[in-house]
């Protein structure tokens, strides 16, 4: 895991005149042992598409797309989507869409059982079934400096990513340790 640190706020500025600056991550990652020694690396990228995200995705096999359960998300799918099909013609051909994760899921919440089967009824099989619920200790954890599986992992929102994570392996044809997936 790299975190991020405040110097790559910065480095959008500095990415606008530099060459090939959409492929600096990409070329990155290629140049050290990051695609050889793993099976995976994530990034994650804010929800705007600024150089960064760009660097993301040119960089990236595959996306996966955290979902709200929330209207205004519903909406914004369809322009995440979008971007992933420009990336694939323009820069990146081999992005694909690796699926969508339904996130601050409540289930006393109407709206989030209808954006849920809006989501499920388009996309189909690409929305995962694991949903993460919302959850206090999910929102609790960063102010703590850490990831909730480390900061609760009995929370329901801590068993939900490790859940996750299961359903990621298992999708990808790739066998699942002992006990990742199962309630702690």
């Amino acid at each position: 895991m790299v975190p991020a640190e405040t110097d790559l706020a910065g480095a959008e500025i500095e990415l606008v005149n530099e060459a090939r600056r959409e492929f600096r991550l990409r070329d990155a990652l290629r140049t050290g042992d990051a695609t050889t020694r793993y099976d995976y690396v994530l990034i994650d990228c804010p929800p705007s598409l600024g150089l960064l995200t760009l660097n993301a995705l040119v960089a990236a096999d595959t996306v996966l797309v955290p979902l709200q359960c929330e209207f205004f998300a519903l909406e914004g799918i369809s322009q995440i989507i979008r971007t992933i099909e420009l990336v694939r013609r323009g820069l990146n051909p081999t992005l694909r869409l690796q699926g969508i994760v339904l996130t601050m899921f409540d289930r006393r919440n109407n709206l989030s059982d209808l954006v849920a089967a809006d989501a499920r009824g388009f996309f189909g099989e690409q929305v995962y079934e694991t949903m993460i619920p919302r959850n206090i200790r999910v929102s609790e954890a960063p102010s703590h400096g850490k990831p909730v599986t480390l900061y609760d992992v009995r929370s329901p929102g801590a068993q939900a990513y490790v859940q996750l994570a299961a359903e990621l392996l298992r999708r990808d044809h790739r066998p699942v340790p002992p006990g990742l997936g199962r309630p702690a």
